[in-house]
């Protein structure tokens, strides 16, 4: 890796961009026409930029435990190709850049908010939830949860009940999402010393909360039609996309395999972008 390709690793691009597209939808949600383009602009640059440091953060807290990890031994911090005092200081720069550029060019509430959940993730999650308890994945989701929130206070300067809906939905999906991968990555966690459910509960029940979590979620997406935010087009994908997670789940625990776990990962994260785009298209076609 280049210099640059490593300091990019550290933001851990792939999920950032997830995160940035969850806020993006936020944004246009929060809005009845078109959104000011230099809010989504400025907003997603600065989400963008906080979030990478936090997961630069969390790189240079976990790189020891990142080492012994398969899936994650090639990152900088694991292998010591870049230290603590330049990951801190990257992680500052992009990150006090990230809040000055939501605090001055979006709006203070956003900045707030964002910094609030770059310390969600970074410390409590991180430092005092992941490795302490087979629950951290649940407790600790609500950080990974906020994007929607803080894309509709980037458009509207608040954050009412339907954006909090769009956090919760993001909550309960993110259990059956991440254990999902940590089944097919078990023996990766047994060397890591983290304590994920696979690990301390076993395969059994870990994939019992997979299914039981799939079914919450399809409960819960439903909340928006309930609420009479979103019609027809959205209930129908939340119901089908609803009952393909369980089929998947339902699979899972009938007849395991790491293969069928990793299926189970990928269309999870298909599903959670799907959704938020059928929500989209029901909100402005409607």
């Amino acid at each position: 890796m280049s210099r640059t390709a490593q300091y990019w690793a550290l933001t851990k691009p792939r999920v950032t961009q997830l995160a940035v597209f969850c806020a993006v939808i936020g944004m246009f949600l929060a809005a009845d026409t078109l959104p000011p383009w230099q809010k989504v602009l400025w907003g997603s640059i600065g989400i963008w930029l906080l979030a990478g440091a936090a997961f630069a953060m969390n790189c240079l807290i976990e790189r020891e435990v990142d080492a012994r990890m398969r899936r994650t031994s090639w990152r900088p911090s694991a292998q010591g190709e870049l230290n603590g005092w330049q990951i801190s200081a990257f992680a500052a720069v992009i990150g006090g850049a990230g809040f000055a550029m939501l605090y001055g060019l979006v709006n203070p509430l956003t900045a707030w908010m964002t910094l609030a959940t770059f310390l969600g993730y970074a410390v409590i999650y991180t430092i005092l939830l992941k490795p302490n308890t087979p629950q951290n994945i649940v407790i600790g989701g609500l950080s990974g949860a906020m994007p929607p929130a803080l894309g509709w206070a980037a458009v509207a300067g608040d954050v009412p009940a339907i954006a909090w809906v769009l956090v919760l939905i993001i909550f309960v999906w993110t259990p059956p999402h991440f254990w999902a991968l940590a089944l097919y990555r078990v023996e990766d966690y047994k060397q890591s010393g983290l304590p994920m459910l696979p690990v301390t509960h076993g395969v059994k029940l870990t994939l019992q909360h997979i299914f039981l979590y799939t079914i919450i979620l399809l409960a819960t997406t439903l909340l928006p039609f309930a609420m009479r935010f979103s019609g027809w087009i959205y209930l129908a994908s939340a119901v089908v996309l609803g009952l393909m997670f369980m089929a998947y789940a339902w699979r899972l625990m009938r007849n395991y395999s790491d293969a069928l776990a990793k299926r189970t990962f990928r269309f999870s994260i298909l599903y959670l972008a799907l959704l938020f785009t059928a929500l989209l298209a029901d909100h402005w076609i409607l």
